[in-house]
């Protein structure tokens, strides 16, 4: 774990449902102040970068201007997704952003959102997540950790060259996934796959190290992938997470009033996210076609249907590493969507 400054000993109180900062002490108000680094690896206009604003945002009024979140979009602090646990753990970012699938090799719990085609709609997502979330705060707090909130991006599609109407399309196709699950159904149909960080698709598509992605319309508009792949072929495969973690010692050394600022913001954050996804997939294909790519939503029947096999195998895989955990919230899953 980092080693971080004491802190300054303020409260809130809340009186007539107005938040009121009561500072304890002679400290100078510059002193008193937090301010924190919030990494995440995605564009500045993607739906969790603009999350993670919201957050920001709502934590500096409510704690009075005494906390300050800076949001790092971009991976410009340097850290891509796969670093942000240990960075997390270690002190040396407050807060990440991370998506799920970077973090299986630290739990395979972790990847339960991105499971191919375990769920179909955002509120099937929202379900999911709900049941799941005291296991995910688990895997969190064992590493010194604070879980914060938990969102969905946009279902994930595939951005090629092509359009992908049937799973010869996938034979020998690079295609960009985002986690070890991923990678396997696609193996599982043909094509060639390779997990890579947000940071490297660009690049990697932009050389022809592949030639297809594996991810969100939102993703694609965001890196403007139709200049290499002008065709989103909407495929439903997952809406995986993302989860928003802070430093455990930074949380716990705050004082109670400030902590439930911290909760506060960080649910509305979360509010924000889940209502925005709904109406983000209509004005993500607007804005594939306003770029000139082409949004492909009614000829992919084949494909999903191999896909989906395939996926069956994932999920078995994925239950027999997680255990009766697993089991436990696909059950209750199951049960609670009808």
């Amino acid at each position: 774990m980092g080693n971080f400054k004491s802190r300054s000993r303020v409260s809130v109180a809340s009186v007539g449902g107005a938040a009121v900062m009561i500072v304890f002490g002679t400290m100078s108000s510059a002193s008193a102040m937090e301010k924190w680094n919030l990494a995440n690896a995605y564009g500045a206009k993607t739906l969790h970068v603009e999350g993670n604003q919201v957050f920001a945002d709502e934590l500096k009024d409510a704690s009075m201007g005494v906390i300050e979140v800076t949001v790092h979009a971009g991976g410009s602090l340097g850290y891509k997704s796969v670093d942000h646990f240990d960075a997390v753990s270690d002190g040396a970012v407050e807060i990440a952003d991370t998506p799920g699938g970077f973090l299986g090799g630290i739990d395979p719990l972790m990847t339960l959102s991105s499971l191919p085609f375990l769920v179909k709609t955002v509120e099937e997502a929202k379900i999911l997540k709900d049941i799941a979330f005291p296991e995910y705060e688990k895997v969190f707090e064992k590493a010194g950790q604070k879980l914060l909130y938990a969102s969905p991006w946009p279902a994930s599609g595939i951005w090629a060259k092509m359009p992908v109407t049937s799973s010869e399309k996938l034979k020998g196709l690079k295609i960009r996934t985002y986690d070890p699950g991923g990678t396997k159904t696609f193996q599982k149909i043909g094509a060639a796959p390779i997990q890579l960080a947000w940071g490297d698709v660009a690049p990697q598509l932009a050389t022809g190290g592949i030639s297809a992605v594996l991810t969100s319309a939102e993703g694609g508009v965001a890196q403007k992938f139709v200049e290499h792949t002008a065709y989103f072929t909407e495929i439903n495969y997952a809406l995986p997470l993302n989860f928003v973690h802070m430093n455990k010692d930074v949380y716990d050394g705050l004082s109670e009033g400030l902590r439930k600022a911290v909760d506060m913001a960080a649910e509305k954050a979360s509010q924000r996210n889940w209502a925005e996804v709904v109406g983000r997939t209509k004005r993500n294909y607007d804005l594939v076609k306003k770029d000139g790519g082409t949004v492909v939503t009614t000829e992919a029947a084949a494909v999903l249907g191999d896909l989906s096999e395939a996926g069956t195998d994932v999920m078995n895989e994925w239950l027999s590493k997680v255990g009766d955990r697993g089991q436990q919230i696909i059950k209750k899953f199951r049960e609670t969507k009808g």
